[in-house]
């Protein structure tokens, strides 16, 4: 068959470990025969990040920004452990996710793939729950310190206007650990408006939780930004049938537990960080879980939401055929080509990523899985576990047959 075309590259971005090995496979079996793929490369590879002082994580960013649409395999973010695992690393350096998403200034969005085979843990959920998660600040910026004898803490801001404001945060009478951290109203601004334009574009309700009793200015500044940031949207919300609502973390919780799912649950970052991950194993595995970074101004950036499954990693490296699921990965690939293709107006490239993933979730749903996935299945359906080569394969024959 000929090949789909593009006119606009990708922005891709490989990553670490098994997803690096998987990511190369989905490209060889599943694109590239059917797609004259274009992509603008950047190795975001822990090596390769180490040897240009973490510079291609910035131009992968930005060139997401200049392009509109990229994506990314999963990458590592090294902690002490990993320090002693690769001894080449110059620095323990942070998080390219981090990096990307304070560049892109964007807001991500994750939602599990369900398939009817595995029966979601909590038992009335029935439609797929989106987390959208602040992908600024807070923990993740924050500065730490270690005391070791008696005194006071206090935080003082400076303005430019030379005034000064100073807050006694504790007086201790021993050691004591210390955390400041901090948000930007237009980030957080950014984000209430990425979150009310996805729920436009998906038709979903949308959810907002804080802690705003306990925390009345930092979390009271997030509730306020999105009350106003909602009167832009009202109307839309309105013409769609769709709500906005406001509560409590803990409240929010209790809901989501009760509710039948098919809505977007907008959080503060680390909020967002745990509760992702809740929902995915929830529903059944974080390997089944999306992930697409979105701009204020309309760039996306897609990619699996889980790591770089580690473990496999050195398996494969032994030489071990291994059974790592695939399907977010794919998921990230067919979502920035129907990206692509929607802006591009190439409706053949829309269709190439929808078959992709109908390919897939068909090779699930005939019991054709990998090992995580096997155990969960609802009682009754038979399924058989295979490698990942073996899953690429059947989606890849199946992919073919809908395309020709």
């Amino acid at each position: 068959m000929e090949k789909i075309q593009m006119t606009t590259p990708l922005v891709e971005m490989d990553g670490d470990e098994m997803t690096r090995i998987l990511w190369q496979m989905i490209k060889d079996k599943l694109i590239l025969p059917f797609v004259d793929l274009k992509t603008e490369y950047y190795d975001l590879g822990l090596l390769h990040r180490n040897e240009t002082k973490d510079q291609v994580t910035v131009d992968a960013a930005n060139a997401a920004c200049r392009l509109g649409v990229a994506v990314k395999c999963a990458t590592i973010t090294p902690n002490r452990q990993r320090m002693e695992e690769y001894p080449q690393l110059t620095e323990m350096w942070k998080s390219p996710n981090g990096t990307i998403r304070s560049i892109m200034d964007g807001t991500v969005f994750r939602t599990p793939i369900v398939i009817d085979a595995i029966h979601p843990v909590v038992k009335n959920w029935k439609k797929p729950i989106t987390i959208a998660r602040h992908a600024y600040g807070d923990v993740y910026k924050a500065v730490d310190l270690r005391t070791d004898e008696p005194g006071t803490c206090t935080m003082t801001f400076k303005g430019v206007s030379g005034r000064e404001t100073t807050l006694d945060i504790q007086k201790v009478d021993g050691p004591a650990v210390w955390q400041g951290q901090h948000n930007k109203e237009k980030s957080i601004r950014s984000f209430a408006r990425a979150c009310f334009q996805y729920a436009v574009d998906t038709k979903q309700d949308l959810w907002f939780s804080t802690k705003d009793t306990i925390s009345k200015v930092y979390d009271g500044e997030f509730k306020a930004i999105f009350e106003q940031e909602f009167e832009r949207y009202k109307a839309q919300f309105e013409k769609l049938g769709i709500t906005y609502f406001y509560t409590l973390i803990d409240d929010a919780v209790a809901r989501v537990i009760r509710s039948e799912g098919g809505y977007i649950w907008a959080c503060k970052n680390y909020d967002g960080d745990v509760m992702s991950d809740m929902v995915s194993t929830a529903f059944g595995s974080l390997a089944m879980m999306t992930s697409v970074l979105v701009s204020p101004d309309g760039k996306y950036e897609y990619e699996a939401a889980h790591g770089t499954v580690t473990r496999h990693y050195y398996k494969y490296l032994k030489g071990e055929k291994t059974s790592t699921n695939p399907m977010a990965t794919i998921f990230a690939w067919s979502g920035a080509l129907k990206k692509r293709g929607e802006l591009d107006g190439l409706p053949s490239l829309v269709s190439f990523g929808e078959k992709l993933e109908q390919a897939s979730l068909d090779t699930l749903e005939s019991g054709v899985m990998t090992k995580d996935l096997v155990g969960l299945v609802a009682p009754g359906f038979k399924a058989a576990a295979v490698t990942s080569e073996e899953f690429i394969d059947a989606i890849a024959g199946r992919l073919s047959a809908a395309l020709n």
